[in-house]
């Protein structure tokens, strides 16, 4: 049984922030979200120089090339930062979380750098929405983290275009029709409560309507930062 891959990308600046830092592509086997690190040096630029760089492996893969092809690609963004930074050392210090998915046959992989997120809804009597991402904040990689008082969460792990520390998680699962996946930035979560964000995705079969109205969620709940999500179907090839 073929399956086809359908998505509905949207950005948004949100209510507080003056410019958008993030950055997003839907393409016909990758999916990407970057988002530019807020308070560092062009933090809308190291998220587009990443997607930008990324885009160019949205290409036919076979299965078993899945993971490789994909840490290439993450590799690939990380590269394009750090000759973006030689060239102009002003933009010293950019850096963005990076959240992508790339799909084959009845397989995906997903990378993971930051606290972008990745979900997936997957059709059942009840279904469930499952995060596919962990967070790569400080507070996760301490195992007493819960009885450390006031932890700030920061990443501990984006891509600057320095090689250290900066590997992406690659997680290889399979496509299923009827799946539904979102990948957004975190001016969708946790700004919104995972029971709605979960309500939104259900409610709607069309992606691009679900996209715009995960948009207007967050809007709705103040927009306290940029917000981008991606929503992606996973179709039988003749349901099309």
């Amino acid at each position: 049984m073929g399956l086809t891959v359908k998505a509905a990308a949207r950005t948004h600046v949100g209510l507080v922030r003056r410019r958008n830092e993030d950055s997003v592509y839907a393409g016909e086997s990758l999916f990407a979200v970057a988002d530019g690190l807020g308070g560092h040096v062009a933090g809308d630029t190291a998220s587009a120089t990443a997607i930008e760089a990324l885009r160019r492996y949205d290409r036919p893969v076979a299965e078993a090339d899945l993971v490789g092809v994909a840490g290439q690609a993450v590799s690939a963004a990380n590269t394009a930062l750090r000759n973006k930074i030689e060239a102009e050392p002003e933009l010293a210090g950019m850096g963005t979380t990076l959240v992508a998915m790339l799909c084959s046959g009845s397989k995906f992989v997903l990378a993971n750098v930051g606290d972008s997120r990745g979900y997936l809804l997957r059709a059942s009597r009840a279904p469930q929405m499952i995060p596919i991402t962990e967070d790569h904040i400080y507070g996760n990689l301490m195992s007493d983290a819960a009885s450390v008082p006031h932890l700030p969460e920061r990443l501990a792990r984006f891509l600057d275009g320095r090689a250290d520390g900066r590997s992406p998680d690659l997680t290889t699962r399979d496509l299923r029709a009827g799946d539904r996946f979102l990948l957004c930035s975190d001016g969708l979560s946790p700004v919104v409560p995972n029971d709605l964000i979960h309500a939104y995705l259900a409610s709607s079969t069309d992606s691009a309507d679900t996209a715009d109205r995960l948009i207007q969620l967050a809007i709705d709940h103040g927009g306290p930062d940029n917000v981008t999500v991606i929503v992606i179907d996973v179709r039988k090839s003749d349901d099309v």
